[in-house]
């Protein structure tokens, strides 16, 4: 099994997963926007990631019509979550896009949540290539490796255990099957909230 880098635990750093429907074949979902405004304004120790949405459903859709290996998915699917975080920065330019755990430090010195762009880190991650590895299993791989201590995963679907365990989250297919693995070695608070519940959270933290 593939090493999980360990890290020392981050001073309060949160990473906040957007579930990629909230980009989806059918558009903005209409909770984003405010969702992206509430976390540029609540500021650090936030770092946002995005999931990759309707373009990693493209990459999967392609994949068997073109022939392409787990390793060419993986790639390209990571690849669909940069093009993401780049129209995440558009949407709510108070994120600071951040590639590397030095730019996420430089944001939150200046006050502002992190927006990770993963090309440069996720595409040298240490785990499988396949689609048991989406988003969710790498926003929780950064929070191992920030020392994050707290992972919140946001969801368009109704959350029924938002303080897991992960293992029931992946049997009801909220999240991949690979994040229980991952999460074995996050020392942090893990949970999942619903869009309405993040947005409710985060609008909250904003104003206090």
């Amino acid at each position: 099994m593939p090493l999980i880098p360990h890290a020392t635990r981050g001073p309060g750093i949160e990473v906040v997963k957007l579930g990629g429907s909230l980009m989806g074949s059918g558009g903005v979902h209409p909770g984003l926007r405010p969702l992206l405004a509430a976390l540029a304004r609540a500021g650090a120790p936030r770092v946002v990631v995005g999931g990759g949405g309707a373009l990693a459903d493209a990459v999967r859709a392609l994949q068997p019509r073109l022939d392409l290996s787990e390793r060419a998915a993986h790639e390209m699917a990571i690849l669909a979550m940069e093009q993401t975080a780049v129209a995440l920065a558009d949407l709510a330019p108070g994120l600071a896009p951040a590639a590397d755990e030095a730019a996420i430090a430089a944001a939150h010195a200046a006050g502002r949540a992190a927006l990770w762009r993963p090309a440069a880190l996720a595409l040298a991650a240490e785990v499988p290539a396949s689609w048991e590895v989406t988003s969710d299993s790498l926003a929780a791989w950064l929070a191992v490796r920030l020392g994050a201590a707290r992972l919140t995963l946001v969801k368009t679907a109704r959350v029924e255990l938002p303080d897991g365990p992960a293992e029931d989250w992946a049997a009801a297919g909220l999240v991949d099957t690979y994040l229980p693995v991952v999460t074995r070695n996050f020392a942090g608070t893990l949970r999942a909230l619903s869009i309405g519940d993040a947005l409710a959270h985060y609008a909250a933290d904003a104003a206090s």
